[in-house]
């Protein structure tokens, strides 16, 4: 019996350590638990420290980005083959990209108005932050400016200006619109200029007459007017009698200002003692004509343009063109982008800005 009873005891141990060890293992299990109330209270609090966490990720996050947005500025080109404009828009989108970081997208009119107002209503509709107009024709300005009006986006018309009652309208209205200019007038009086500070004042013969052919850009535009009435009107205010032989629009271009030219020396001949050009283009292509008739600049005729492009500067140098005056696509380029951030900032602008011509000739010196 007593064998038996200790038989019985080391059984019952296991058993008993059995029993404890099942509870353990109860216990540890039931510790990684949590009451219903419990978890989704915890669920909540986790919850709402993630979407505190979010909100202010969110919230640096949209402020990031508001820092590193670029705006985004329209610009549209009456035609991409004008020279002087290819200066301009090269100038114009490498300063708003380097000194404002803008997205720039150009957009070229081909001279057709309604493809430019289409090209403007597209940029609109995108919801771009600016846009940049070099108009195709003037008198259609109001249509653009009241669309940019309508939808809240500031514009800047550029190289081509609307007329001065439109420009007063913009003001009346408070719209945030301006235009960036230059005084044409200026730019006729400083090739009058030009040739009154030659030898001969332009009068080869000494016959106290200047005889001259004007090569104009479009016709009724005010660069063409002015640059053509003022150019002869400062020469009869420095005491030049004129007389002109010849006349005729070759629209900016170089081929058509070559042409004008060639006729004009084909009937007027050595009568001819100076060519006015309304830009450097034409003044390019009449050089070829003066130099197909045998011509020599400084020597028997006088040639003057505007627009101070590289090829004209380099004929000044070589004494083939006489002279031009500098249409500061620089100065004007870098105007209409600062005065378009200004506004794009919601600050007020000047209806119009003008920008200076600066002479250039053989005599003169480029000033910067």
């Amino acid at each position: 019996m007593k064998k038996r009873e200790n038989c019985i005891f080391p059984i019952c141990l296991l058993l008993a350590l059995a029993v404890c060890f099942l509870a353990a293992c109860s216990s540890g299990k039931g510790g990684t638990q949590e009451s219903p109330a419990a978890s989704k209270s915890a669920s909540k609090s986790m919850s709402e420290s993630a979407n505190d966490s979010g909100k202010g990720a969110d919230d640096s996050g949209e402020s990031a980005e508001a820092v590193d947005k670029k705006l985004r500025i329209g610009v549209a080109i009456y035609r991409y083959d004008d020279n002087f404009m290819k200066l301009y828009r090269e100038e114009l989108r490498q300063y708003l990209e380097e000194a404002y970081n803008a997205e720039v997208v150009m957009r070229n009119a081909r001279g057709e108005q309604e493809e430019q107002i289409s090209q403007v209503n597209e940029f609109i509709e995108a919801g771009y932050d600016g846009i940049i107009v070099n108009l195709v024709d003037t008198d259609r300005a109001g249509v653009i400016a009241d669309s940019c009006h309508e939808a809240g986006i500031p514009l800047v018309f550029i190289n081509r200006e609307p007329k001065a009652d439109e420009q007063a309208r913009w003001k009346a209205e408070k719209m945030a619109v301006s235009c960036i200019g230059t005084d044409s007038k200026q730019a006729g009086t400083y090739q009058g200029g030009i040739i009154l500070e030659t030898e001969k004042r332009g009068d080869f013969n000494g016959d106290g007459v200047v005889s001259y052919v004007m090569i104009m850009g479009e016709k009724d535009n005010e660069d063409s007017n002015y640059r053509t009435e003022y150019s002869i009107k400062a020469l009869e205010d420095g005491g030049m009698k004129t007389e002109k032989l010849f006349s005729g629009h070759a629209d900016w271009n170089k081929e058509e200002g070559r042409k004008l030219a060639e006729k004009a020396l084909a009937l007027y001949g050595r009568r001819i003692e100076v060519i006015f050009c309304n830009n450097d283009a034409m003044a390019n292509g009449a050089w070829e004509a003066i130099d197909a008739a045998g011509r020599k600049t400084g020597k028997d005729i006088y040639l003057v343009g505007v627009d101070a492009l590289e090829e004209t500067v380099q004929y000044i140098k070589e004494g083939k063109v006489t002279g031009t005056v500098l249409n500061d696509h620089t100065g004007q380029s870098h105007t209409a982008a600062d005065v378009l951030m200004k506004m794009i900032h919601g600050d007020e602008a000047e209806t119009r800005y003008l920008v200076d011509y600066v002479k250039i000739s053989t005599i003169s010196t480029l000033q910067k």
